[in-house]
């Protein structure tokens, strides 16, 4: 009785495992762009099959970023859809609608912990916390203009803000990225800096043109939807060009 509980057990272990570690699959047009459509970054495999280089390892590097769907397409013809020849992992993100692509047969040394940079470094969102990772998908994004809210990680204004303008951002898609600024962190100091401001100045938000190396401060006040909106569609429409730059210390990098 107790053998055949333990076997029982030890299969059910193993299916377990096998079932947790397999990827969605796709397997049509239709299926990979209701799975885009489904979270602001994913990412699919775009490969032969399980047996395929990279397979293991994006299993791996999903475990490891679970705040990103990914799943696999083993079919040649959404490939193509794709604009994709091989075998190629892909990040499509909605914030500024990139494709981000990874070639398999171009990478020197495919790892798990290769691919879980590939994810982080790439996972741009409505609104992104800057740091030394996401400043490099940040700053590599066609998208050169960048609406910053610059707060205090932990102050009572922080998470409302947050989701305040990370429901506003999708208005702006593929225009300006929205960017936390944590002025908590000693690190973020130049960034304040580039601005005029310091920790205590917060909240506040600006904008910054890396196209022109230009940069704008919203008037001290509420910060609603309604004047961050208009703040925008004022910078869009080129009215902000007459007003004076924000005042600021020696230029230095965000």
């Amino acid at each position: 009785m107790l053998i055949t509980l333990f076997f029982s057990l030890l299969v059910s272990s193993v299916v377990a495992t096998e079932k947790d570690s397999a990827l969605p699959r796709l397997t049509d047009t239709k299926a990979a762009e209701a799975f885009i459509d489904s979270a602001e970054v994913v990412v699919i495999g775009f490969l032969e099959g399980e047996e395929s280089p990279g397979y293991q390892e994006l299993v791996s590097a999903a475990k490891r970023v679970d705040s990103v769907p990914v799943a696999i397409c083993t079919e040649k013809e959404v490939l193509a859809d794709y604009s994709l020849s091989s075998d190629t992992i892909t990040l499509f993100r909605k914030a500024d609608n990139h494709q981000e692509n990874l070639v398999i047969a171009t990478t020197k040394k495919l790892e798990a912990d290769g691919l879980v940079n590939f994810i982080t470094i790439n996972e741009v969102r409505y609104i992104t916390e800057y740091n030394q990772v996401t400043a490099v998908g940040l700053f590599n994004s066609e998208v050169k203009t960048h609406l910053l809210l610059f707060a205090n990680r932990g102050s009572k204004e922080d998470t409302e803000l947050k989701e305040r303008l990370g429901a506003l951002a999708p208005e702006f898609t593929g225009k300006l990225l929205f960017v936390l600024i944590n002025g908590a962190v000693t690190s973020n100091s130049r960034s304040l800096g580039y601005f005029g401001l310091k920790s205590k100045d917060l909240p506040r938000v600006g904008i910054y043109d890396g196209s022109s190396d230009m940069k704008w401060l919203l008037p001290a006040g509420e910060i609603s939807t309604e004047r961050v909106r208009e703040f925008c569609q004022s910078f869009l429409r080129g009215e902000l060009k007459e007003v004076k730059q924000a005042d600021a210390e020696a230029k230095t990098e965000l």
